[in-house]
């Protein structure tokens, strides 16, 4: 079973809010965030084609930044990768037979979130805009480094206000991901349309 067959079977649990697939996370990017107004979810899928050699690195992303994090996983990388995970990470298993997924633990609340990595998923002028807003002087003339050195330093900034924060801009964020998909996706179709018709017309 590979990672779109897996996707297919999560996307219909994640209810309400939206979810993003591919977010740059740290040093990597989470497969499927699901977004509400209350938390944010972070899935890895590891289909049967993957390996399970980047788990401790991701697995340091997604603690730094998501309230919930699991593992959708098919039934070869379970024994593997029980080891590897503390209790609170969640794992759901592809069964190859098909139906849908199968609860192996739930995931429990994450309490290492950190200010600095969670800023980072939004981009560096929507992080600025936030602390003017919270009366922080000075903030427009940081670097991404020094912005991220003042979020890690600093108890100004409540975590709590800063990940409700996150959240809205991401959630608000998905139209333009989602407009962004289909011009991409039509630029590949006219590409391919073009491909195919420069062959017809090589042909004698």
């Amino acid at each position: 079973m590979n990672d779109p067959e897996i996707r297919a079977r999560l996307y219909p649990l994640l209810l309400g809010g939206v979810y993003i697939d591919e977010l740059p996370t740290g040093t990597t990017r989470a497969d499927v965030v699901h977004i509400t107004e209350h938390f944010m979810h972070g899935y890895e899928v590891k289909g049967d084609g993957d390996t399970l050699q980047r788990v401790q690195n991701q697995l340091r992303c997604y603690a730094e930044v998501y309230d919930f994090v699991t593992f959708v996983v098919t039934e070869k990388h379970l024994p593997r990768l029980l080891p590897l995970l503390p209790e609170w990470v969640g794992i759901l298993v592809a069964p190859a037979e098909g139906g849908g997924l199968r609860p192996h633990r739930a995931a429990g609340y994450n309490a290492t979130v950190q200010r600095a990595p969670l800023a980072a998923l939004l981009w560096v002028e929507e992080v600025k805009q936030y602390l003017l807003a919270r009366g922080l002087a000075g903030v427009s003339t940081l670097r991404q480094r020094e912005i991220a050195h003042f979020l890690r330093t600093s108890h100004t900034v409540p975590l709590s206000h800063l990940a409700q924060y996150v959240r809205e801009r991401l959630m608000a964020r998905l139209p333009e991901r989602l407009l962004l998909r289909e011009e991409r996706k039509a630029e590949r179709e006219r590409l391919a349309t073009s491909r195919a018709r420069r062959k017809r017309a090589r042909r004698p």
